[in-house]
């Protein structure tokens, strides 16, 4: 009888050993992923602290010397492009929809290529040899490439199965990517949800759940919990005042976002006959002749058009710093230029400092309501405009302020400006980039 009962008790202990659960491999890629969530985390506060050094030192060279003001953005245009064209092909654009792509192309090899770790180090250099030479450009988008770049990688490292199992991976190191750029974990899972992957799979979402928690905790433990862009205690009473700011940000918004994700999905494609034949010839000329627009703006605007527009979005949104009037469409018109430059660099992060200089502006407009709300509609109507995903728009700024009381009308700007931006560009931006990007890795897909 104990021999039967040792004997039942030993094959119930193998067919647990059988189940996936208990299996080594499974396990080893477990805390494969796990430590490249780590790493993604870690790479995305180094880059970010690099972005902030680069930004600085193009400030500190353009606004104390007009010969460079005029001369450095041309020339560092010029150069990233041809770095770009020579040394890292692939690394151009945002990032975002370079990602989106990878998740959908059919042939492995090109996705190797696309999320080459390479690439992902030669986005970073150029990206910040673009913030000393004044690129209005981001940070965001690079990082969702990187860390994208660095799961597919220990992916090829533990031998995935398949390439469902492989898409999960790109889009949970995405999905870290952007929860360890602005330490907003929420953010990172609904941006997987509604701008990478367009769908919720249960295959994919404990990949994206974990990957987004460890990188979540692994910046809390390095830079401590801090908010994007600082934190404020705006709030708006129901009443005229609030249907006035949600409705005028809403569309405001919508529309400027509308406009700017129209330029930038159309213009590189629309171009026909010889103006197209001139881009295709001399892009590294076209590239300065886009270092010279933001030369201008930068001038213009005293070097507010620089960079990456964080310190100008942070010090609205807390009340410190006061923008010109006209502040939002040269930060509009900077980011544009630095796109279609062709350079590396994200676009993320620049309309959200276009968002809160056209709250501010509107600000004025609307006497019924908190200026510092209105600064915060602003900047969710004119995100949401520009990448067309509301929902990722209101989570995003909430955390990135730390302000609750203001969830309901951000949510309903968020929806205003998504709608109003539709009417002017029908395709959203990253989706539409990453269409042209797939297009011409794979034909015919």
């Amino acid at each position: 009888m104990q021999r039967l009962t040792d004997d039942a008790a030993a094959a119930r202990l193998r067919r647990l050993a059988q189940l996936p659960e208990f299996s080594p491999r499974l396990w080893l890629r477990r805390l494969v992923f796990w430590g490249g969530a780590v790493l993604v985390s870690g790479i995305a506060i180094g880059f970010a602290r690099l972005a902030d050094i680069a930004v600085a030192l193009g400030d500190r060279l353009m606004i104390g010397s007009l010969w460079l003001a005029v001369l450095l953005p041309p020339a560092g245009f010029a150069l990233s492009v041809l770095l770009t064209q020579r040394v890292f092909p692939g690394a151009q654009g945002s990032g975002i929809p370079q990602t989106i792509a990878a998740m959908r192309m059919t042939k492995l090899e090109n996705v190797n290529v696309v999320l080459a770790v390479r690439i992902a180090l030669g986005k970073v250099a150029l990206t910040l040899l673009g913030l000393v030479c004044g690129a209005s450009i981001g940070r965001e988008g690079p990082t969702v490439q990187i860390g994208a770049a660095i799961m597919h990688g220990l992916g090829r490292l533990v031998r995935l199965p398949n390439v469902e199992v492989v898409r999960s991976v790109i889009l949970a190191g995405g999905a870290a990517g952007i929860a360890a750029a602005f330490n907003t974990p929420l953010a990172g899972i609904v941006f997987a949800i509604e701008e990478l992957s367009h769908s919720f799979e249960a295959r994919t979402s404990g990949n994206v759940l974990t990957a987004v928690i460890i990188a979540g905790i692994t910046t809390l433990a390095i830079a401590g919990n801090y908010t994007y862009f600082g934190v404020t205690s705006a709030q708006l009473q129901i009443g005229e005042g609030w249907f006035i700011a949600v409705l005028l940000c809403g569309v405001c918004g919508g529309i400027a976002g509308g406009v700017f994700s129209f330029l930038l999905v159309e213009i590189p494609g629309g171009l026909s006959g010889r103006p197209a034949r001139l881009l295709a010839r001399h892009p590294i000329a076209f590239a300065a002749c886009c270092g010279a627009v933001v030369a201008i703006l930068g001038l213009a605007s005293a070097g507010a058009t620089y960079g990456t527009g964080y310190a100008q979005a942070r010090g609205v949104v807390e009340g410190t710093q006061h923008m010109a009037s006209w502040f939002f469409l040269q930060k509009l018109a900077a980011t544009v230029a630095s796109y279609l430059s062709g350079m590396p660099g994200g676009i993320f992060a620049p309309p959200l400092a276009v968002g809160a200089g056209l709250g501010q502006w509107l600000s004025g407009l609307i006497p019924q309501a908190p200026a510092s709300a209105v600064v915060l509609l602003g900047m969710v109507g004119y995100f949401s405009g520009v990448v067309q995903a509301p929902i990722t728009s209101f989570v995003i700024v909430t955390e990135m302020t730390d302000n609750q009381q203001m969830t309901v009308p951000l949510m309903a700007t968020a929806m205003i400006g998504f709608a109003v931006s539709r009417l002017i560009c029908r395709r959203p931006i990253y989706e539409a980039l990453s269409v042209r990007f797939l297009s011409a890795m794979e034909p015919g897909q």
